[in-house]
């Protein structure tokens, strides 16, 4: 166990950079995971293709969710038990992520399967769209116990310190997908199923390095079912990291409500729509797996009781934040025809999510203090007040800002809806978070 301390015992800027450079390049990872279906989709020149897609990523959100809730509160636990030294939490965590995991993959693709017709209807599906959505989300939903799998764990290891293995299967997964998506989708011409099976089968090998790092003894990845065999801690895990899975299953969610008012404007406004939300990853996918990074190091601290370096992480997180959010957002203005172009063959559908992608991102420079807030309230274990503001954020304000909004501007108004929820919920998560800090500065 102290192998694992040391990452945490290091200097501020030490620290950070050895948990939070990772995660970036993970997030980075990551990010051409997230766009490769769609972006060699867009080869087939098909706009339907692109929507069909993006259509089915309400569904791909829930089950990210649901992985999201299990990993990042046994990653918080995790970090935790190693600042008091209780190793057994550590065995329990990680075996309740193991069989959790599969269990909730096992449901969740029996739900798909027996109610596929339901859900794309409720998803928005049409006549011209069914086919492609229906086998992308069916191949999705066979490989959900790996999908779960593959995301739980990485998440077990960022609370051991263990970032490089973290890295290294996530990257693993990445390549994996981008390899076998064009062999799949054009080389086969399995089209978006074949995106979905690329998806599955990526995170398959992923899966695989994990599990023989267990065998390796590199890190904690316990499989026994006797460590697994307590609900009250399943529950307690499930509770913290719900704010994050609230987030973004209600991402999702709200997802949904948008794209069946997109319908109304044609597939074309779907798949623009659908590759802003692909662009915009860009700067809110790596403010998230900045704080993300970071979070294990300020779980440390609050178990530790060290509130001096707690307040010093923090100070230093929100120069961080706010620095890389204003470059980042600059970039993704400036270059957002050559982002969108990479999604969509069709000019005029391009130019649409370059217009689009504008009113949706006018807050970009200050999403970071969002996330910062959040996993700030989680690693001192305020699960309700992180989870409320994840709940506003994207879907108590976004759905019905989503119906206000489209009513009196359109189109328009189904991009800047987002803008209008993150500006709330970044005053609410700032104000709770602020006074959980003023807590532990009295404590000092």
């Amino acid at each position: 166990m102290k192998g694992r301390k040391d990452l945490f015992a290091k200097s501020d800027w030490r620290a950070i950079a050895g948990l939070c450079v990772p995660s970036l390049l993970s997030i980075a990872v990551m990010l051409l995971y997230n766009m490769a279906d769609m972006y060699f989709v867009g080869w087939m020149g098909q706009v339907s293709a692109v929507a069909a897609v993006s259509l089915v990523g309400p569904v791909y959100s829930l089950l990210m969710a649901v992985s999201t809730m299990l990993g990042n509160g046994a990653c918080t636990r995790i970090a935790q038990a190693l600042g008091r030294g209780d190793e057994e939490m550590v065995h329990r965590c990680t075996a309740l992520c193991f069989w959790g995991s599969l269990e909730f993959g096992i449901v969740f693709a029996l739900i798909c399967f027996v109610g596929q017709r339901a859900i794309l209807q409720l998803l928005g599906a049409n006549e011209e769209m069914w086919f492609a959505a229906r086998s992308y989300m069916l191949v999705l939903a066979a490989g959900a116990p790996l999908l779960l799998l593959n995301h739980t764990w990485a998440s077990t290891l960022r609370g051991q310190g263990k970032v490089m293995i973290s890295f290294i299967g996530s990257m693993i997964g990445t390549f994996g997908n981008i390899l076998l998506d064009p062999v799949f989708i054009l080389g086969l011409n399995l089209g978006v199923g074949g995106a979905a099976m690329a998806t599955v089968l990526s995170n398959a090998l992923a899966a695989g390095y994990y599990f023989m790092q267990s065998y390796a003894r590199r890190c904690t990845l316990e499989l026994h079912p006797r460590y697994a065999r307590n609900l009250t801690m399943l529950g307690d895990l499930l509770a913290l990291g719900l704010p994050n899975a609230v987030s973004t299953g209600l991402g999702g969610l709200a997802h949904t409500f948008s794209n069946r008012l997109l319908v109304g404007y044609g597939i074309a406004a779907v798949a623009a729509m659908g590759a802003v939300g692909k662009a915009t990853m860009l700067v809110t996918m790596v403010q998230m797996g900045l704080c993300m990074g970071v979070q294990p190091l300020l779980a440390y601290c609050c178990g530790e009781k060290n509130w001096r370096r707690l307040r010093s992480l923090v100070h230093k997180m929100l120069g961080l934040t706010l620095t890389l959010g204003v470059v980042l957002t600059a970039v993704l203005f400036a270059e957002r025809e050559s982002i969108i172009g990479l999604f969509l063959q069709d000019d005029a559908t391009a130019a649409l999510g370059a217009r689009l992608l504008i009113l949706h991102m006018l807050l970009g420079p200050f999403i970071g203090l969002y996330y910062l807030a959040i996993n700030f309230l989680q690693a001192g274990g305020n699960a309700p007040a992180a989870t409320l503001t994840s709940a506003l954020r994207q879907g108590v304000l976004l759905i019905p800002l989503l119906y206000l909004l489209e009513d009196c501007f359109g189109l328009n108004g189904l991009a800047f809806a987002a803008v209008a929820a993150d500006a709330v919920s970044m005053l609410v998560a700032g104000g709770l978070a602020l006074r959980q800090y003023r807590r532990a500065a009295n404590i000092m």
